[in-house]
């Protein structure tokens, strides 16, 4: 195709209005670096009416040198009651000092007297002379016609108008508003079909949310019928379910459909924008994203793992290298000798396929996984357990005995958490040391620390990135058995660790040893991560 579609993130205005989502000033401006840097060409910058944030965010970038991206002032058409020269909301605007500006109105008769209470005729007035006057200002408007698909369906004459209106006015693209997301792609498709028919000179514009879960495939429909904008946010971060997935949109667009977004180079920085911005907004990553996520080239079964070592489009739509992820083999109790083989030479390992110990490996991984470990999660647990079956590993200290209490005092709702540890060197001696913590695991963590640390003074760069614990069997209730999962990093690398058992404490140790081990084995070991 030779239609050029351009990409407007509103991240930073639609998607911080995501329950939880928080942006600070400094991660907002790194979400500015970016994504000028990915290539997006519009970036929202918010309300600087309603937010001192925003205002602030734009006199900071006022000066930015950004090499791909705009930035873009977010407001509505001017109030009733003011005059478009005298309205605090259109002076605000203007204030931002931005090339570009968006302004929502309302296409909906029912938004137009019930909401903003004003007669049909008057919202189209105060559409037309907020965007001319903006214009006259020297700044080139974008329209977003809010609920237009629902103001369609009520008054299908009306809601052209009023984009008929903006775009005599001057407004540069109209953006149709999927508002309530409730749309399918059909009615998206056939509708904007009949904008670019009644407007033909006019260039259009898809704004949609995922309240039907169809804000991806709407954006896309929009775009086939000729919309040449397309809005959205990084991980589809938004109010109730979200907006359109831009992680999701622009390569459907660049590698589905041909439609150059961005350079093939910035393409292949996608996952890393994705986790970076979920990152800043304080969220996991989503591991089932398609394709940023970790699991969206992930093979567990056996089969599949066999069949994508000989064939990768076998079962992987894209190379995953054009979106900056990669192929993830999964080892599991329904894994095959392929997976184990492909898994180790992701490690450096080599495995014979016919050697007794792999099959010994991978039976031993299968009897782990049914007594509740789980290995997809926690790769350096699962090449330790390798390591040692080639023998090729030996652990770099021994437990003699540890011993964890929780006292509880007055006025204290936390309590006092104390570890002892016993452990034994290299070199035959034996650090009997005790640690306190803010609660039993960390307690235990500083334990370990405090025996270890003299004899591997690497450790001290090792810091607990994340700790998840699961209950496995909660039928038995106080007896279930836990599954503690952890992430290390060391600020040069990040690696996971597994343990398992009826004693959360038990199992939290397995973890925290098999991160010390990973550790060691990678500063004295030769190993890699």
């Amino acid at each position: 195709m030779s239609q050029r579609v351009e990409i407007y993130d509103t991240t930073l205005r639609d998607g911080a209005q995501g329950r939880l989502i928080k942006f600070s000033s400094e991660d907002q401006l790194r979400v500015v670096r970016a994504l000028d840097e990915f290539g997006v060409h519009y970036i929202e910058g918010g309300q600087p009416a309603s937010n001192p944030k925003a205002a602030e965010l734009f006199a900071r970038t006022h000066d930015m040198d950004l090499k791909n991206a705009k930035m873009a002032a977010f407001g509505s058409t001017r109030h009733p009651k003011s005059a478009v020269e005298d309205d605090a909301n259109i002076k605000a605007l203007l204030s931002a000092d931005t090339e570009v500006v968006t302004i929502f109105a309302k296409s909906s008769p029912i938004h137009a007297t019930q909401i903003l209470r004003v007669s049909l005729e008057e919202n189209i007035k105060l559409t037309a002379e907020s965007v001319a006057y903006l214009k006259s200002q020297g700044r080139r408007v974008f329209l977003d016609a809010e609920h237009f698909f629902d103001g369609y369906n009520e008054d299908n004459e009306y809601a052209l108008s009023v984009l008929e209106a903006a775009w005599r006015a001057g407004a540069e693209v109209l953006v149709l508003c999927d508002t309530n997301g409730g749309r399918l792609p059909s009615e998206v498709a056939a509708i904007t079909r009949t904008v670019r028919e009644r407007l033909p000179e006019s260039q259009v514009g898809i704004h949609t949310h995922n309240d039907g879960g169809c804000a991806v495939a709407n954006s896309i429909a929009a775009v086939q019928e000729g919309a040449v904008q397309v809005q959205g946010t990084v991980n589809g971060y938004g109010e109730r379910t979200g907006n359109a997935n831009l992680c999701t949109i622009i390569p459907a667009l660049q590698l589905k459909l041909g439609i150059p977004v961005v350079a093939p180079q910035q393409l292949a920085g996608l996952t890393q924008v994705s986790h970076l911005v979920a990152e800043l907004a304080n969220m996991n990553p989503r591991d089932s994203d398609p394709y940023v996520g970790r699991d969206a080239f992930t093979h567990k079964g056996g089969m599949h793992a066999d069949a994508v070592n000989k064939l990768k489009t076998s079962y992987e739509h894209i190379p995953p290298e054009l979106v900056g992820n990669r192929t993830h083999i999964s080892v599991s109790e329904v894994s095959g000798r392929s997976s184990l083989l492909q898994k180790a030479a992701d490690f450096g390992i080599e495995l014979n396929r016919e050697a007794p110990e792999t099959r010994a490996v991978l039976e031993h991984v299968k009897e782990l996984e049914n007594q509740g470990y789980e290995f997809e999660g926690a790769d350096a647990s699962l090449k330790l357990l390798i390591l040692r079956a080639q023998g090729k590993h030996r652990p770099y200290c021994k437990l003699h005995g540890l011993r964890v209490s929780v006292e509880r005092r007055d006025g204290d709702p936390d309590g006092v958490s104390e570890a002892t540890v016993k452990i034994e060197l290299p070199d035959g001696s034996v650090n009997h040391t005790v640690g306190e913590g803010a609660g039993p695991v960390d307690a235990l963590n500083n334990a370990l620390r405090k025996a270890l640390e003299s004899w591997y003074p690497e450790l001290a760069e090792v810091h607990l990135e994340d700790y998840k614990v699961r209950i496995l069997d909660a039928q038995s209730a106080t007896k279930a058995k836990t599954r503690v999962l952890i992430e290390s990093a060391d600020g040069q690398g990040e690696w996971d660790t597994v343990g398992v058992s009826e004693n959360i404490i038990i199992a939290s140790y397995e973890a925290l040893v098999d991160s010390i081990e990973y550790k060691l084995y990678l500063s004295r070991g030769g190993g890699k991560a």
